[in-house]
């Protein structure tokens, strides 16, 4: 991944006040709950499925960059084995998969363990997606403001191409979602993943184009993909 160099002085803000995110906190534990509860025997087959398939563990776990750059443990149910070249490295992912488990990544059906994330306070239903600290560190201020607020299961990258998108693209849209954070966004985004689960991942090029924008005007210059040399 490159490493964008950005001036120290960006700064994007906080959009809301202390009781905006206080009612998103209160709105995750409700969704979030629900949705564990009622997804328990939908988390169980899904155990199934990595069991037979995979074996044990059931579990991926990895250290995350929180809210502030706290670091936090990140688990989802295990899609991929360690498969590796003859060179020791990873093999690409597609060949770590097996069917089954390549339609459980489809479905987003291995996130799930994160409501456990959500309901403790180290994730929002919504936000930027948690990144390993190493990655977040090297988009250096870009990726310092990125978590300004705590990182979520589904985000506006995630419903606006996902793994389509440049990690540039991705994290120009994710300043955006920071800078207009709201809960009717919020409801929008919800709605669109589940619109993504059905139809599948599809670049937005406005939403994309509009969120490149935002951000060369808030550092005066290129935009993140000139800038970080993509």
């Amino acid at each position: 991944m490159k490493t964008c160099r950005e001036p120290a002085a960006v700064s994007f803000g906080l959009p809301a006040s202390l009781g905006f995110y206080r009612l998103k906190r209160f709105l995750d534990c409700l969704f979030a709950g629900t949705v564990f509860v009622l997804c328990l025997p939908l988390m169980a087959v899904t155990a199934v499925v990595v069991w037979a398939t995979l074996g044990l563990p059931l579990f991926f776990t990895q250290a995350r960059a929180g809210a502030g750059m706290r670091v936090f443990t990140v688990a989802k149910f295990r899609t991929m084995t360690d498969a590796r070249a003859p060179d020791g490295t990873l093999l690409p992912d597609a060949l770590r998969q097996t069917a089954a488990t390549a339609l459980l990544r489809r479905l987003r059906f291995d996130e799930l363990p994160q409501l456990i994330a959500v309901l403790s306070g180290d994730m929002s239903m919504v936000g930027p997606r948690p990144l390993p600290l190493a990655t977040v560190a090297g988009f250096g201020e870009l990726g310092r403001m990125r978590c300004r607020i705590a990182p979520g299961m589904t985000g506006w990258a995630q419903v606006n191409g996902n793994t389509r998108l440049s990690d540039e693209e991705k994290i120009a849209l994710d300043l955006w979602y920071v800078a207009h954070t709201s809960l009717w966004l919020d409801a929008r985004i919800l709605l669109l993943t589940l619109k993504t689960l059905v139809t599948g991942e599809r670049v937005h090029a406005r939403h994309l184009q509009e969120a490149r924008e935002f951000l060369s005007r808030r550092l005066g210059a290129e935009t993140p993909k000139s800038r970080c040399g993509g």
